[in-house]
């Protein structure tokens, strides 16, 4: 199907405007939005996110792909961002989607997108920009903002002992304030994820480096403990598959024919 890729900007919740690609069949105006929120450090470009976005859009969705403050081609300083900002952004590409191109009706989340993501559907209210979400998909995504944060302490102490340090992730460098480590251990994603009354797909490796297998079983019993869940969340395991989705791919491929295949059975139309 023909494909079409373009460019937008808009503003973000932080203040500062985002930059984003959609990627969609323009002969199906009316497809199903998908709304893919990076990874933490990553942005719209990398790899696996801009062959599943395609993929899907091959596959007849509409996907709109951006970067978070500070990162990417998006404006704003990346050290003074957090959880909140990161929730904010979120909030601000979803209304961009309704308002250009139709209601947001599934969220993709990898690693600390994914967070945000669940942490966004399980508050999500009835007169804002999610109101209208079937579905949620998750990728390689933790139960909780606070093991980031005593990541990020461990790896540069000096962000708590002097307000700003620096880590490196994925051979890149970056600032990192102690605000933002504050901001992660003030949120409650727990009680959030057990609040999602959506069908949610869990996509985790069990040999995940960087978030453990563990927290994707915790995500899913978070969600179907929740009275009337009928099992709403689903795990599927990427065996042998890296965090980034770079060793195999193949993975890639899987990964975005199951988010299309939830889709067309959740959100289509």
């Amino acid at each position: 199907m023909p494909r079409h890729s373009f460019r937008v900007r808009f503003d973000g919740g932080a203040g500062f405007p985002l930059a984003g690609i959609v990627d969609r069949d323009d002969s199906r105006p009316d497809a199903p939005v998908v709304l893919f929120n990076h990874c933490f450090t990553c942005n719209k470009d990398l790899k696996a996110i801009v062959r599943i976005s395609r993929r899907l859009a091959d596959a007849g969705l509409t996907v709109l792909r951006y970067d978070m403050t500070g990162l990417g081609g998006s404006e704003g300083d990346f050290a003074q961002t957090n959880f909140t900002t990161n929730l904010a952004d979120l909030h601000a590409a979803a209304r961009f989607a309704a308002d250009q191109l139709g209601p947001v009706r599934t969220m993709v989340g990898h690693s600390f997108g994914g967070a945000a993501s669940m942490m966004a559907a399980g508050r999500r209210t009835d007169d804002g920009p999610l109101a209208e979400l079937a579905c949620l998909v998750t990728l390689a995504a933790p139960s909780d903002t606070r093991h980031l944060a005593d990541l990020l302490v461990h790896m540069d102490g000096r962000i708590e002992r002097e307000g700003r340090g620096e880590v490196t992730i994925g051979g890149f460098r970056y600032a990192i304030d102690r605000q933002m480590v504050e901001d992660f251990r003030t949120h409650d994603l727990t009680a959030a994820i057990a609040s999602i009354d959506l069908p949610t797909m869990i996509l985790h490796s069990p040999v995940d480096e960087t978030v453990g297998y563990d927290q994707a079983i915790r995500i899913q019993t978070l969600i179907n403990q929740r009275p009337g869940a009928d099992a709403l969340a689903s795990l599927v395991t990427l065996a042998g598959a890296d965090h980034l989705l770079v060793r195999q791919p193949k993975d890639l491929t899987f990964v975005a024919d199951m988010i299309a295949a939830l889709v067309h059975r959740h959100a289509g139309k």
